[in-house]
């Protein structure tokens, strides 16, 4: 039988980093391509502690239907948490729980963009949000991000000659891939010029509480006055992401319909995962729990950045992050980078390609991407050795 796939398919490609981790169960393999929390960041006996009382105690609303806006006394304790940690979310703002954050960029989607709109995105960036955005057939116009955020320059004139311009995607804590942070002046220009221009931001913030270095930075979301700002959240990160539980701050109108999108696509998060969330937010220290993960992340970032000072020095070019999972960086010219990035595999080092995160998947590039959090220590050690020596090779 011949099968025939709607054109909103037929265009997409598998996720390159999906693909990188097939290989990755290989015995050997020294996962640098993987975005995974360090298993040791894990809080498994709290959360066992909790579903077992959740089941033990009172099962039925756990194994029931919820409202699509979710677990209320759950919407309340994020809504608290954002004001208190991030001054986000006013008056007119809904907070709603989704399933993980990546759901939050399907919603937005599917409720602001109509076929051949255009989103503007940062320029590397997140694939799965990329290939959402695809998946509804908007066309990406990606913006040259720099260790400071975006070009201002290359955004105004975007949003200049840009049609259709539905709104404006961001990462703007260690973002992925970059690990770039935004600077507190180029995040109040980025909103100044969603004004001007009148358009939205869809502030994605999954790595913001992973801050290893410098100080917190106000989100975007903070500054909103106007209701133009959907501010996007996971505790995939801090929590687990095999839960799938994140969550949107957004005007209450957009809110509204990104309800009736989610109907359609899931009925609701699932209830026992909420209740896990909520019991875990409101009856452990969290901030404690963050601060411990925050060592770990720290101690593996600058493992691997000292060593990639030390072994890859002229030859891996990069900008040490202040947080966030990413080491981005690129390889020297007249190297390809594809076919280091083969080479690596080869010696069973998995890299990632940085022509996975591009806007237009086929302009050229020499970056690549590394993951830290998931490997262990010597794995980190083991895995930079390899890289040099297949520079060395080359």
């Amino acid at each position: 039988m011949t099968y025939r796939y709607s054109q909103k398919i037929s265009a997409l490609k598998p996720s390159a980093i999906r693909e990188i981790l097939k290989a990755a169960s290989v015995p050997g393999l020294i996962a640098f391509a993987a975005g995974n929390p360090a298993p040791e960041a894990f809080p498994a006996e709290e959360v066992r502690e909790i579903t077992a009382k959740i089941l033990a105690e009172n099962p039925v609303p756990a194994l029931q239907y919820g409202v699509t806006e979710g677990y209320e006394p759950l919407i309340n304790a994020v809504r608290d948490w954002l004001r208190r940690d991030n001054s986000v979310g006013g008056e007119g703002d809904a907070v709603v729980i989704t399933s993980g954050a990546q759901q939050v960029m399907d919603l937005a989607c599917k409720v602001l963009c109509d076929e051949g709109d255009t989103v503007l995105c940062e320029d590397p960036s997140f694939i799965g949000s990329l290939n959402c955005f695809r998946s509804y057939n908007a066309k990406l116009a990606g913006i040259p991000i720099e260790p400071d955020g975006l070009n201002l320059e290359a955004l105004e004139n975007a949003l200049k000659t840009g049609k259709d311009i539905r709104f404006l995607y961001t990462i703007p804590n260690f973002q992925n891939p970059t690990g770039a942070t935004m600077s507190l002046e180029k995040r109040r220009a980025v909103y100044a010029l969603a004004q001007q221009y009148d358009i939205l931001i869809l502030e994605d913030n999954p790595y913001g509480d992973l801050r290893v270095a410098g100080e917190p930075l106000p989100a975007i979301k903070s500054m909103d006055i106007d209701g133009r700002v959907i501010y996007a959240g996971s505790f995939s990160k801090i929590l687990a992401p095999g839960l799938r539980a994140g969550f949107f701050c957004a005007p209450a109108e957009i809110a509204a319909k990104m309800v009736v999108g989610k109907q359609t696509s899931d009925v609701h998060t699932p209830m026992l995962v909420q209740l896990i969330v909520y019991n875990w937010l409101t009856q452990y220290d969290v901030h404690a729990h963050i601060a411990k993960i925050q060592e770990v992340y720290r101690r593996k970032l600058n493992l691997m950045c000292d060593l990639l000072d030390e072994k890859l020095s002229g030859f891996f070019n990069y900008v040490r992050p202040q947080g966030g999972l990413f080491v981005w960086g690129s390889l020297p010219d007249g190297v390809d980078m594809l076919s280091y990035v083969k080479a690596c595999m080869e010696k069973r080092v998995a890299v990632v390609p940085g022509s996975a995160f591009l806007a237009d998947p086929g302009s050229a590039t020499n970056c690549i991407r590394l993951n830290f959090s998931t490997p262990g220590d010597e794995q980190i050690v083991a895995g930079v050795e390899l890289m040099r020596q297949v520079a060395e090779a080359i």
